[in-house]
């Protein structure tokens, strides 16, 4: 069967290695591509769901040269699901230190849905280091979307809820979030298992449009995504009140696009067009056959005429 994919082909690594980044933590990197091409540092959602060899396929290797890494507590980084000394600000802190061991001056900012959520993050704390951006599935992590997130899709999803709600008991059931959280923070193995996974199914059976065939579970998929996630949720992803909109002047005067999808019921729609409200310069695509998924036709096709667009002109269409 010919391969109908948008996205570059398969593409292996050039370097890749781990660093320190304190006591506790160190985080896994990979570059790939043109050692003297367009820096572009590539951020993964969750938080917690780590790298994939896929996302090095958004790019022309030939052009770009591209920075992947394992945020703290996710994939290939250890420990794996740590979530001491794990916040927003660090994994900004994070970012830059590969900057400097990369000896990079600026760079294009490419993530989705989480990974859209630390892009902007970041480029409002570092303004000067970024070229762009190119985001995907907007997540602004405020309250309603968390809300959204943990409540909200039952409207869709009404199974998928009554599965995820069932293991908690009726008195805990007023407060979803926490009683996760209380569950997958366990020390207990047979507590906190149960709970990432159940976590785990409940955001991945919703990432596609269409129905995927179940892929086979991974214990470090889940335990990264049930631990990382909710502890973000559980602290308002470390960000005051409708941050990332208020100090939306700090990067509005960069080029960027919006790729979302309009049947995305992880993160809706909403978000997108608030933040594009914000960012009267940036471009939207709406994408109006698609759900969250980064590989869904039209959403890696947007994405990789953003990459190639962004590469030739220095702006998006």
């Amino acid at each position: 069967m010919p391969d109908t994919s948008p996205l570059f082909p398969p593409i292996t690594p050039r370097r890749q290695g781990m660093l320190p980044v304190d006591d506790l933590h160190t985080i896994y990197w990979e570059e790939v591509g043109n050692p003297d091409g367009m820096p572009v540092i590539f951020l993964h959602g969750g938080p917690g769901a780590g790298l994939s060899p896929q996302h090095r396929r958004f790019f022309d290797p030939d052009h770009y040269r591209v920075i992947l890494f394992d945020q703290r507590g996710a994939g290939k980084s250890t420990p794996l699901g740590e979530c001491q000394a794990n916040t927003t600000q660090l994994l900004v802190e994070d970012i830059e230190r590969l900057r400097e061991l990369f000896g990079i001056s600026q760079w294009l900012v490419f993530g989705g849905s989480w990974g859209s959520t630390l892009a902007l993050a970041y480029g409002q704390a570092h303004p000067e280091r970024c070229l762009g951006f190119v985001l995907r599935g907007i997540f602004l992590c405020t309250q309603a979307e968390i809300d959204w997130f943990i409540h909200g899709v039952q409207w869709f999803y009404p199974e998928l809820y009554e599965e995820f709600i069932a293991p908690i008991p009726l008195a805990e059931r007023s407060n979803l979030l926490q009683a996760y959280v209380d569950r997958i923070m366990s020390d207990d193995p047979d507590v906190y298992w149960p709970a990432v996974r159940a976590w785990s199914r409940f955001e991945g059976r919703r990432v596609f449009l269409l129905p995927q065939p179940d892929e086979a579970s991974s214990d470090a998929l889940d335990l990264g995504v049930g631990r990382l996630e909710s502890h973000y949720m559980a602290n308002l992803g470390f960000f005051t009140d409708d941050q990332l909109i208020r100090d939306m002047g700090r990067i509005a005067h960069l080029p960027a696009v919006i790729v979302q999808g309009r049947y995305d019921v992880i993160c809706p729609p909403l978000s997108a067009h608030r933040l594009h409200g914000a960012w009267p310069g940036a471009v939207l695509k709406m994408i109006a056959d698609a759900g969250h998924g980064a590989l869904e036709q039209g959403i890696a096709r947007a994405l990789v005429a953003a990459t190639e667009q962004f590469r030739r002109h220095g702006r998006f269409e």
